[in-house]
């Protein structure tokens, strides 16, 4: 019973370090351990190094030749380029952008976010919705001919509410 709320808290802090990683540029465990703070998690270096190996974060160079902490399989072109907090972070789909072309809506979300908004849609069944194909920040969602577009958006809003 006491490794349950331990798992919750563990879990919540990977994703928040997922979140800070994927949407700032960190270039030193201290700073890590800063922003963590800031968002409620105190832990000793050591606690961090084990959550860094185990969410495979590596150091790259960004775009102005600083080595920072990304994501396994995350390019330096996918960063947010607006912070939020995490905690707003994490209340949003990760939706960034829908556009309609042909028989297909591209779906442009945060970086690591589309395989699960994909498998939502999926489950959720939505009229005129074929099926997705999702990637690390983009899906594909197929239509079927003759799709309203206004509906289709409608129910993504049902499922996604920030959706514009």
């Amino acid at each position: 019973m006491h490794k349950y709320p331990k798992m919750k808290i563990k879990n919540s802090r990977l994703e928040t370090l997922r979140m800070l990683i994927s949407s700032m540029e960190l270039g030193s465990q201290e700073e890590v351990l800063q922003e963590l703070e800031k968002e409620g998690f105190k832990l000793t270096q050591a606690t961090l190094s084990r959550d860094l190996k185990q969410r495979k974060v590596a150091k790259a160079a960004s775009r102005n030749g600083k080595y920072v902490y990304v994501l396994p399989n995350e390019t330096m072109y996918k960063r947010v380029s607006k912070t939020s907090s995490v905690s707003d972070m994490m209340k949003r789909s990760g939706i960034l952008a829908l556009t309609f072309t042909g028989n297909l809506c591209v779906i442009k979300t945060r970086p690591g976010y589309a395989s699960a908004i994909a498998y939502t849609i999926d489950e959720k069944c939505i009229d005129d919705v074929l099926g997705t194909i999702a990637g690390d920040d983009t899906i594909f969602m197929a239509l079927a001919d003759y799709y309203d577009k206004d509906i289709v958006r409608n129910d993504l809003q049902d499922l996604f509410p920030e959706i514009i």
